[in-house]
């Protein structure tokens, strides 16, 4: 099935944590991610330290399609902002649920508040572990 993927389950594919199997499985699936999520997964590697030539390489060898945001999308960023702040998701967790709304597509994260406003938001959430 494709998903909508987030930073979270794409830094545990990419770093090797528990989830990363869940993780491939849903790349092999074509699955894609927002740009707002990718910039997420990239400022992971600068806070270790790299520039913007690991940064280039990483986009370049990223392998699941980023979805660059849209007006309508930025509009549902905002609207989501009374059910998740209550949950305490960030701007780029809701980039990920619109995006995930818009497409009628399961988002996939390792953050298990996602959940407790999944049905309210009217988005299916699959937890990586």
């Amino acid at each position: 099935m494709k998903r909508v993927l987030d930073a979270s389950a794409v830094l545990a594919y990419l770093l090797d944590e528990p989830g990363k199997d869940a993780v491939l499985a849903a790349i092999l699936e074509d699955s894609v991610m927002s740009t707002v999520n990718f910039a997420e997964v990239a400022a992971r590697y600068v806070r270790g330290g790299a520039g913007s030539d690991v940064v280039a390489d990483l986009r370049a060898q990223f392998p699941v399609p980023l979805i660059p945001f849209d007006d309508d999308l930025v509009e549902a960023v905002a609207l989501l902002y009374p059910v998740a702040s209550k949950a305490g998701l960030s701007l780029a967790d809701r980039c990920c649920l619109a995006l995930a709304a818009k497409l009628d597509r399961p988002a996939m994260t390792a953050d298990r508040a996602w959940s407790r406003i999944a049905g309210e938001i009217g988005v299916t959430v699959e937890l990586i572990r």
